[in-house]
């Protein structure tokens, strides 16, 4: 036999409410006492069910509550995604890169121009100089950082367009199969304004 569910205060405050509104079909029989009403105690979360955090009365214009020890959750900078990458080519050769030691065999500069004209000209230059068999070139892109500029506009925008496109269009298609490593170039090639691009072999 199934057990008989006991109604909660909130459940019986509602029923005494609507009992108020009816009429009683038998006036004269006598009232049934009822039995004591018990209350079920709160059921404490288990171990694999997470515990419900409890959520403070909040008003238009008060002050947000938050942990300031947790910090804010930021995406990585330019120099942290650049560093964060495996290293895909000779471990020494890329020391060498790293310190300047290599002579870039081609280099384009995309200082000044537009997205619309950059790209398809970066494209060109590393599918031509992947044809011709060279190994590590030089992309100029300037730091972006010119005077007077100023970023009104809700969003933040990035100081240096192409210097954060490039890394993204080196990775994509077409380029992605001919491109092995892209880091920053030493400061004897253009250092922060400059990326060293590292190609792989012609098959």
């Amino acid at each position: 036999m199934p057990r008989k569910r006991r109604l909660s205060e909130d459940d019986l405050a509602v029923w005494k409410q609507v009992a108020r509104t009816t009429n009683p079909l038998h006036p004269n029989r006598k009232k049934r006492v009822s039995d004591p009403v018990v209350t079920a105690k709160p059921k404490k979360p288990s171990k694999s069910e997470p515990e419900l955090k409890v959520v403070t009365e909040f008003r238009i214009g008060q002050a947000a509550r938050y942990d300031q020890s947790k910090g804010h959750d930021l995406g990585h900078t330019l120099e942290q995604r650049l560093a964060g990458q495996p290293v895909r080519m000779d471990k020494k050769t890329f020391g060498r890169m790293k310190k300047g030691k290599l002579k870039p065999e081609r280099k384009i500069d995309l200082h000044g121009m537009t997205l619309s004209q950059a790209h398809p000209a970066l494209n060109r230059f590393i599918m031509s100089a992947h044809a011709d068999g060279c190994r590590l070139v030089l992309v100029v892109t300037g730091k972006g950082e010119g005077k007077g500029r100023q970023d009104d506009g809700p969003i933040p925008t990035p100081r240096g367009v192409l210097r954060n496109q490039v890394p993204q269009w080196l990775h994509l298609a077409p380029l992605s199969t001919m491109v092995l490593q892209v880091i920053d170039a030493h400061i004897s090639h253009g250092g922060s304004g400059a990326y060293y691009v590292y190609l792989s072999r012609r098959r």
